[in-house]
């Protein structure tokens, strides 16, 4: 904002007591609150009269807006209020919402902040993004259409991720002449929906955003409608009070704040609960104990801090903490487990594929996580549990989460920052979904790591080695296996402890029950991975060739393995030289659709990126390749 700039047809405000307008606002509550809905439903428009009867549009902004509605046509009035929010050029060109788009407003009584979401069913993601961090939701119904698909995943996003103030605004009642009967109608229905999905309580409106009834004042158009219009109820709502508060100290921590020697405190966002100099508190996962020995802030030493605030905590002990630890009530602390029920919101075009290693970000860590296939998807419409092998985009469903390691955690009912997380794709770096723990599973409190006396060093040295996994990876018909074969052989001679794994072997024991779809695939990798890891423990040298399409597949063997010992061998075969060679006849039947998921025909293979060696086997032999893995392992 410039001291040039003024807003249009202020009561009080002029450029030059801009400052004492902001101080006025300081400190007014703040409501975060979405528009969602179907497609069409008018959110935009209802979010663009908001801020044109808020008077927060500034003189240039109102010129710009005119000439873009003179621009789009607005059915007979001055200005397209959707256009206020619309800020893509796509969105414009095609009259929709795409992206989230935020604002800001105020009135006398309150600060606010809108998201405006998309309706579009490919949306939805972005739809849960606004709805994160929402207090309120205002639904949409267009009156001539009641309620769609849309309008009940929409519903049911807004439940699941904890929303409790919900608005059902029932728009474009201009177009249905006002009908008393249309609106009760939509209202009950609703009402039935809401209930199924436990929804216990809302507030319905008939509203126009277009036309602005009961937007800001009671409608005469809808004599029979005696509640309070929309933005005289969204000044006086009472939010929920932050339960957080009210419950036990929690604070993930974010940063470890060391600017010199003599000082070294905690930063994060308080996730729950107050805290006080003298607390006691437990630092998870580690457990160890201290108590709070300063609360830090901006404004210096602080008496006491709550849920929602940034601080700095310092300890009275010299304890091992550090970021995506949770520093926690040491009377109550949170749960610590590897393995959760979870219900999963899939946000993205590929599909879940369970076995396969996605990054899970919650609070402030970001461990490793795999998900299994879903134990149900949920019917949005319905409600039905259905049967389900994976989730694909907007897909809901109920799965088990297993974390490479026990973090702290909440249930999301209990409190959203330690309870929800999202999952993000390794490779891509996409976010793929965001999910809601609902509980640890009993065996991950039923299952400890039990010591043994002699040790995966003990196993080397007794064997003169070093223990190494020779990850061998390429197309059908690259060769892999005669080389993994050759380098066996060389090794043996050379008095070494090896084991060979190769892929067609496998399949007739450990894996025999897994196919060739995308899924089993990684669930194969998976189990070889875990069997390579207990042969490096017992200090063997072990030799792998298996096709392994997928590089999320191999990162994670390679990171359940000791740094060094996993060595990623590309045989690198042109897919024409290897279908030419196709001793086993499956490039054939691959082509005559006769066997289906076959890599490099329609299946695909991802070519490491990074691996430790690479060969060409067009330029060299079969021998010479398991020379040059010989060598690389033994100098």
């Amino acid at each position: 904002m410039t001291t040039t700039d003024t807003f249009y047809k202020p009561d009080s405000l002029v450029s030059e007591n801009i400052d004492a307008y902001l101080q006025m606002h300081q400190h007014k509550t703040m409501l975060r609150f979405i528009t969602c809905g179907s497609v069409d439903d008018g959110k935009s428009t209802l979010i663009g009269r908001l801020l044109y009867d808020s008077k927060m549009i500034f003189e240039d902004q109102l010129a710009a807006l005119k000439a873009d509605s003179e621009r789009v046509g607005t059915q007979g009035q001055d200005i397209d209020f959707a256009l206020l929010v619309d800020g893509l050029a796509a969105e414009r060109e095609q009259g929709i919402t795409i992206d989230v788009a935020y604002r800001f407003f105020a009135t006398e009584k309150r600060k606010f902040i809108v998201a405006d979401t998309p309706g579009h069913e490919q949306y939805t993601r972005n739809m849960v993004t606004g709805a994160s961090t929402a207090d309120l939701a205002v639904i949409l119904i267009d009156a001539r259409k009641g309620i769609l698909t849309q309008t009940r995943r929409h519903s049911h996003l807004v439940h699941l991720l904890g929303i409790r103030n919900i608005v059902l605004a029932v728009n474009k009642m201009d177009l249905v002449d006002y009908d008393e009967a249309t609106f009760n109608r939509i209202v009950s229905e609703y009402r039935a929906f809401a209930d199924s999905i436990g929804i216990e309580a809302f507030t319905a409106i008939p509203i126009s955003g277009f036309k602005g009834d009961n937007i800001t004042s009671q409608s005469e158009n809808t004599g029979w409608f005696t509640g309070s219009p929309l933005l005289p109820y969204l000044e006086t709502v009472e939010v929920e009070e932050d339960r957080d508060q009210n419950g036990p100290f929690r604070m993930p921590v974010q940063w470890v704040n060391r600017p010199n020697l003599d000082f070294r405190g905690f930063a994060g966002l308080i996730a729950g609960g107050t805290v006080k100099p003298g607390d006691p508190v437990r630092v998870l996962p580690s457990g160890k104990t201290s108590t709070i020995a300063r609360i830090v802030s901006l404004e210096g030493d602080r008496e006491e801090a709550v849920a929602g605030e940034s601080v700095t905590l310092t300890l009275a002990d010299e304890i091992d903490c550090s970021r995506g630890q949770v520093i926690v009530a040491a009377q109550s602390p949170l749960e610590v487990a590897d393995q959760f029920e979870a219900k999963l919101v899939w946000m993205d075009e590929a599909e879940l594929v369970a076995g396969r290693a996605y990054w899970l970000k919650i609070g402030t860590q970001t461990v490793s996580a795999t998900a299994q296939a879903p134990k149900y998807e949920i019917n949005v419409n319905t409600q039905e549990h259905l049967a389900a092998k994976t989730l694909d985009l907007n897909a809901i469903g109920v799965t088990n989460i297993t974390t490479d390691r026990e973090i702290p955690f909440s249930s999301y009912v209990e409190n959203r920052d330690l309870g929800g997380f999202i999952l993000i794709d390794k490779i891509t770096h996409q976010t793929v979904a965001a999910g809601m723990i609902h509980f640890a599973l009993r065996r991950a409190q039923n299952i400890h790591w039990q010591a043994t006396d002699l040790g995966r060093e003990h196993h080397a040295s007794m064997k003169h080695q070093k223990p190494a996994v020779l990850w061998l990876t390429g197309l059908s018909g690259s060769g892999k296996s005669t080389i993994a074969n050759m380098v066996e052989k060389q090794l043996a001679r050379m008095n070494r402890h090896t084991f060979l794994l190769d892929g067609d072997n496998v399949r007739h024991g450990l894996n025999k029950d897994l196919g060739f779809t995308e899924a089993d695939r990684v669930e194969n990798i998976r189990r070889i991975g875990e069997v390579a890891k207990l042969m490096t423990d017992a200090g063997l040298i072990v030799i792998t060739a298996f096709i392994s399409p997928f590089r999320s597949e191999r990162d994670m063997v390679r990171s359940i393995m000791q740094p060094g010992e996993f060595i990623e061998v590309f045989v690198d075969t042109p897919l024409e030289v290897a279908e030419q060679r196709d001793v086993k006849g499956l490039y054939a039947k691959a082509r005559a659709g006769e066997l289906k998921n076959f890599t490099g025909i329609d299946s695909p293979y991802e070519h490491p990126e990074a691996p430790e060696l690479r060969i060409d086997t067009t330029e060299i032999t079969a021998e010479e390749a398991a020379a040059m893995i010989v060598s690389r392992l033994i100098p």
